[in-house]
């Protein structure tokens, strides 16, 4: 197993609820790895394999965005002829799990603000990197509160120093804070500790 995914298996909390901004999803839909609704509109994944990509589309997906890279090994090395085959928008920014910039996620949001009612899925290899733009998006351009958003986002993990810090700049960019009531952001004890 690769380290990435042998990290995040210590990470993922296994919750027993999620938070209610979560709406309930097609039973096809739910299993697709850590899928998560938040809206109508909007929807996080970890990587759909080329069957579910079809299942997206009947459930009336018009935009996947990936946002990791493509040599990763469950990747869908032919996704963006499978997505648009499928008739739906494709686009990707590859973001580094290593190394997120503020300049990922504006790229993202960029391409969010193009057409706000479109139903999108952002997806990423286990919904790690997209928890953390979806958590950041929603608050910042759908101003759902910070505690909502990231009860959400720790029904699939809690981020890491690295993606914690990543957070805490882009929120800071767009003049927000962080801090809200219940949230813990103390990153997980690393793994064997």
């Amino acid at each position: 197993m690769n380290k990435f995914l042998a990290s995040l298996l210590v990470l993922t909390p296994l919750l027993a609820s999620s938070a209610l901004a979560v709406e309930e999803a097609d039973p096809a839909l739910a299993e697709i790895i850590n899928f998560r609704q938040y809206s109508p509109s909007f929807a996080s994944s970890g990587q759909p394999s080329r069957e579910q990509f079809a299942t997206i589309a009947e459930n009336g997906f018009e935009r996947i965005v990936y946002i990791a890279f493509t040599n990763n090994p469950n990747a869908l090395a032919d996704a963006d002829q499978v997505v648009k085959g499928l008739g739906m928008e494709y686009m990707q920014v590859p973001v580094s799990f290593d190394n997120p910039l503020p300049d990922d996620f504006y790229a993202f949001a960029d391409s969010m603000q193009r057409n706000t009612g479109k139903k999108t899925l952002l997806h990423c290899q286990v919904n790690a990197r997209a928890t953390a733009f979806s958590f950041l998006y929603r608050v910042i351009y759908e101003d759902v509160p910070v505690d909502e958003a990231k009860a959400d986002m720790n029904t699939v993990w809690q981020p890491n120093e690295v993606w914690r810090d990543f957070i805490f700049t882009v929120m800071a960019e767009n003049n927000l804070s962080p801090d809200c009531e219940g949230c813990d952001w103390t990153p997980p004890p690393p793994r064997g500790q």
